[in-house]
């Protein structure tokens, strides 16, 4: 079996980003959202341009963020995807011109249809849905939805409440991607580089 990329999210503050680097993470999520426990201030916003992100690509989350921050944010990384988490069209999204994924918030078997309506898309992240809830709900969607769809001609991130204890079950999935967020963290906000060892190796 082919191992996914792997994608931890919600990075806020330099020294965890500097040891992710070093783990060789494949993509490295910062979120650009206030209502986020996650949320990167300007302050370590504006020490990125000195880091060296060596193999690693920042992916920049955004929750129908105006345009003029999201063009003001990507201009601090190198080659950055955008991760949009709200409720844009694929025109707004593809219209930056750079690499970006698609959040799909998945209910049931109609949920997946949406996944039709962003064919720029670089990739789609399929999470679970909670009502009023943008992301962060920190629980898995019913995976066996996945079954009743192709997703062998898409880049699937496959994200919510992955964590050491049920991470086979969403390699199983066989997802381009796997996102890692709330799974890896001592406490909110507060990634622990022991756990991310711990379950990088389980999908590599």
């Amino acid at each position: 079996m082919i191992s996914s990329n792997i994608k931890i999210c919600g990075i806020s503050d330099k020294s965890t980003l500097l040891n992710l680097i070093e783990l060789n993470i494949d993509f490295i999520g910062f979120i650009f959202y206030k209502n986020s426990p996650r949320n990167v201030d300007v302050n370590f916003l504006e020490q990125i341009p000195g880091i060296n992100f060596k193999n690693s690509r920042p992916v920049c989350v955004f929750v129908n963020e105006s345009r003029e921050n999201i063009l003001n944010i990507t201009s601090f990384f190198k080659n950055p995807i955008i991760q949009f988490h709200g409720d844009e069209s694929d025109e707004f999204c593809s219209s930056f011109e750079l690499d970006f994924w698609k959040v799909v918030r998945i209910k049931n078997n109609l949920s997946l249809k949406t996944i039709d309506s962003y064919k720029s898309a670089t990739a789609i992240l399929l999470e679970n849905y909670k009502e009023g809830i943008y992301g962060g709900t920190g629980q898995s969607f019913n995976w066996k939805l996945l079954k009743n769809m192709d997703i062998s001609g898409r880049k699937i991130v496959l994200s919510g409440g992955i964590n050491v204890k049920n991470v086979d079950n969403a390699i199983r999935m066989s997802p381009w991607c796997i996102d890692l967020n709330s799974g890896v963290e001592s406490e909110k906000g507060i990634k622990d580089i022991n756990l991310v060892t711990k379950i990088i190796k389980k999908i590599r």
